[in-house]
């Protein structure tokens, strides 16, 4: 069961709906799953199309996704799912609102996954105009976290995401912990409309770093979230100190939430890169001659 003090709510990564009952089962609880191209590239029955030679079509792949989105949601009706959109250097706005508002007929809890780019929030201030609930992703910058908050003004509570990825932060030599800690403070003082959602969770000390920071969400692996229930779902202590040897800190940006989203500045490399990898798994699943 859920652990009594936990506040931040807690997704699984991932694509696999085996995977998600095993989470489920071993955590007695869970508040949501997260999709991205690359988890899905993952997914046993997807990577089994991929190794026989028997790609999917450019139809089928979608049929492919919104069948294990459905199953995801039935087996999590009051949580959340993100569904991504396929999006690469190109796809315009308006591509990824046809998009999106197919996915959201797929099932009544979806949060429609765009990227933090130029395009990506210019479709999403047009879907939570609409009222639909969206998760910006590949979040690298203090910035781009402003800029979200700007674009999606007016949205309810829960339906707009905003997902920094810490791993990656990480993975080039900056504390990616200190980047969830600034936007956790740049927001305090907001409406509250955008809530900060943990990713590229890679390590329990990431895990119980956002906890004792309080990240409205983490999303984790199943191997992340199997370690905790079997350290017994422990919460950080108040004196909890976060180890980033090796890491340089990420300053904390002075920053008004005032300005329209265009005023801030919205690139990152890492958002370019994560934009292109997505891309690349999600082609590598469809057949391009079918």
């Amino acid at each position: 069961m859920r652990p009594e003090n936990l506040k931040t709510r807690i997704f699984l990564d991932g694509a696999d709906p085996a995977e998600t009952r095993q989470v489920m089962a071993a955590l007695g609880f869970l508040d949501g799953q997260t999709t991205n191209p690359s988890l899905l590239a993952k997914n046993p029955e997807a990577k089994a199309h991929k190794v026989s030679g028997n790609k999917f079509s450019s139809t089928a792949i979608y049929d492919f996704y919104k069948a294990l989105c459905q199953e995801l949601s039935a087996m999590l009706p009051q949580g959340s799912i993100s569904i991504e959109v396929y999006a690469d250097a190109a796809t315009t706005p308006a591509e990824m609102l046809k998009q999106a508002r197919s996915f959201d007929t797929w099932i009544p809890n979806a949060h429609i996954k765009l990227p933090t780019t130029a395009a990506g929030l210019e479709a999403a201030a047009v879907l939570t105009g609409e009222g639909r609930r969206v998760n910006m992703t590949l979040v690298f910058s203090q910035s781009q976290a402003a800029a979200v908050y700007a674009a999606t003004g007016g949205a309810g509570r829960g339906d707009v995401f905003l997902s920094p990825f810490i791993g990656r932060l990480d993975d080039r030599g900056e504390n990616g912990m200190d980047l969830i800690r600034n936007i956790l403070a740049m927001y305090a003082p907001s409406d509250g409309h955008v809530e900060v959602l943990t990713a590229s969770v890679r390590s329990m000390a990431h895990f119980q770093c956002a906890l004792a920071l309080g990240s409205d969400i983490i999303t984790a692996p199943a191997s992340v979230l199997l370690a905790w229930a079997e350290a017994g779902k422990p919460l950080p202590r108040a004196d909890y100190t976060y180890k980033a040897e090796g890491l340089v800190p990420i300053p904390e940006e002075v920053l008004s939430l005032n300005k329209s989203w265009q005023d801030y500045a919205i690139g990152h490399p890492l958002t370019d890169a994560g934009l292109e990898k997505f891309a690349a798994d999600w082609n590598s699943l469809i057949d391009m001659q079918a």
